[in-house]
């Protein structure tokens, strides 16, 4: 069973999650009008697994006998000034969700739910991840300033990029 605390912070990630999801849409968007598929590409991908992290917190409270709650999602930026800035954008707002996950793993903690901690885990993980990748991605177009054929030669790598959803279980199960 969930504290209400637990549940009441667990139901404020959901909406970070959905949030991520809006935000990266917003940034496929973007890109859709500068006519960069592969980075567009690269967000809806991202925008999609954000959606995914939100259900897999969604399952796990019900799971845990708590009730979900939904909230408004504030609206997105929609313009940046560079590729730069979109991804300097990215990082932090990955960082920012990292101390989401940092924050619930420090009350899991505190309250003794090593069911909840157990869960949080594999979120802390993929924190790394996304961070590591957003890093990534930002130095390289630092690296090329941004623009010139280095921007067309992302592009198309990031167009191979794929979704997997690794939040269900092995078996394919879902919600």
């Amino acid at each position: 069973m969930l504290s209400k605390r637990m549940e009441e912070e667990l139901n404020r990630q959901i909406n970070a999650e959905l949030y991520s999801a809006y935000l990266y849409q917003a940034m496929a968007a973007y890109f859709e009008n500068k006519n960069l598929k592969g980075f567009a590409n690269w967000m809806s991908v991202q925008a999609k697994e954000e959606m995914t992290h939100a259900m897999k917190f969604y399952r796990f409270i019900n799971e845990r006998g708590g009730k979900v709650s939904f909230f408004g999602i504030d609206a997105p930026k929609n313009d940046w000034e560079s590729l730069v800035d979109i991804f300097r954008n990215v990082l932090e707002h990955e960082k920012y969700v990292t101390g989401r996950i940092n924050l619930l793993m420090n009350i899991a903690l505190e309250e003794k739910d090593h069911a909840t901690a157990n869960e949080l885990q594999w979120f802390i993980a993929e924190q790394v991840e996304e961070e590591a990748n957003a890093s990534e991605i930002l130095e390289q177009l630092k690296f090329i300033n941004g623009e010139g054929s280095g921007v067309f030669m992302m592009d198309r790598e990031l167009k191979t990029r794929v979704f997997v959803d690794r939040t269900l279980p092995q078996n394919g199960a879902g919600v």
